[in-house]
């Protein structure tokens, strides 16, 4: 038998979709306030049984009593948990990984094509091909590239598997302990972070896939941009603060790096203003921006709230909940 629980939801993508939530979960009592002031938000907080949430600040996390805390992402590095007691459940989700790996095929085509530049110039008037213009490099394909991953969890092995379908080579690191052998043939080697400058040195494009801790906090400085190759691409769909800003800007700016797709930031910005570092790095010629969308797909969110709704489900029978964090 299903307990109804009082459930307050604050993240305003997911509750993009509270009719859903409703109809998967019509015993439970929904409230969507994403819309009210934090101050507002703080009331509700306080007196939900489930909290269904994004993020959760120190102050709001202390006067939360919920017995389950749904993050609505697979990040937690948003969530002051060391606030919440000990007695909450956490869980989170994912279901991103698929429309993530395709923003980072479509980033390492748009890079390897000039497709930015091109359209650019286009626009101007101008044409340059390599019939045109003898400085023009022809274009390379994915089997002409080494893709190197930081980072081998769901993001990166669906991207694994998109990329060597078409034919690119593999290499990775990874926090954990690497397997022995990886089941697919273009991967070349998996190690340990610890062969992080092997990896830079012979990738042409590195992906960043890896959760913000305080590990990876910083992990891609001017050291580690150095060791790249000065025509490679660096992909990062984690999270910002992995990578140290100011000498990012400096590799990209001074030509030691070749370029950089960058989906996630060091702040995020209130409303729809883009901050003043996200204004710097667009407007740089070898910079692709997005603005932390890559995983915005319907079904991204469609299949988190179903997910969700079950563990919601599952915690009010008493049952085993699934994506426990801790």
């Amino acid at each position: 038998m299903v307990t109804p629980l009082r459930v307050v939801v604050t993240d305003p993508i997911i509750s993009r979709f509270a009719s859903l939530f409703k109809n998967l979960g019509p015993g439970h009592h929904w409230q969507f306030v994403a819309h009210l002031s934090s101050a507002e938000q703080s009331q509700f907080i306080a007196e939900a049984e489930v909290l269904v949430c994004a993020r959760l600040s120190a102050e709001d996390a202390r006067i939360c009593s919920a017995g389950l805390v749904h993050v609505t992402g697979a990040g937690t590095d948003r969530i002051a948990l060391a606030q919440l007691p000990e007695s909450t459940v956490i869980a989170r989700t994912a279901h991103h990984e698929r429309s993530i790996a395709e923003h980072i095929l479509m980033v390492i085509m748009a890079y390897q094509r000039r497709l930015l530049t091109v359209t650019e110039e286009l626009r101007d008037g101008l044409w340059r091909t390599v019939s045109t213009d003898p400085a023009i490099l022809m274009h390379r394909t994915f089997a002409d590239l080494t893709i190197g991953f930081i980072g081998l969890g769901g993001i990166g092995e669906q991207t694994l598997a998109f990329t060597t379908a078409l034919g690119a080579s593999a290499v990775a690191v990874r926090r954990s302990k690497p397997v022995d052998e990886h089941s697919n043939p273009q991967v070349k080697w998996v190690k340990d972070l610890g062969s992080l400058p092997e990896l830079l040195k012979v990738s042409d494009v590195v992906v960043l896939g890896l959760p913000l801790t305080e590990e990876t906090r910083g992990l891609i400085g001017t050291k580690e941009l150095d060791q790249m190759r000065n025509d490679a691409l660096l992909v990062n769909v984690s999270r910002g603060a992995i990578i140290n800003r100011e000498a990012l800007y400096t590799a990209l700016t001074q030509g030691s790096l070749g370029g950089a797709a960058i989906d996630v930031w060091w702040d995020a910005p209130e409303g729809t203003h883009a901050p003043k570092d996200v204004q710097d790095f667009a407007s740089l010629p070898n910079v692709i921006c997005t603005p932390h969308y890559s995983g915005h797909a319907a079904q991204t969110f469609e299949q988190r709230v179903r997910e969700i709704t079950d563990n919601i489900n599952v915690f009010a029978s008493e049952r085993p909940l699934s994506n426990i964090v801790g």
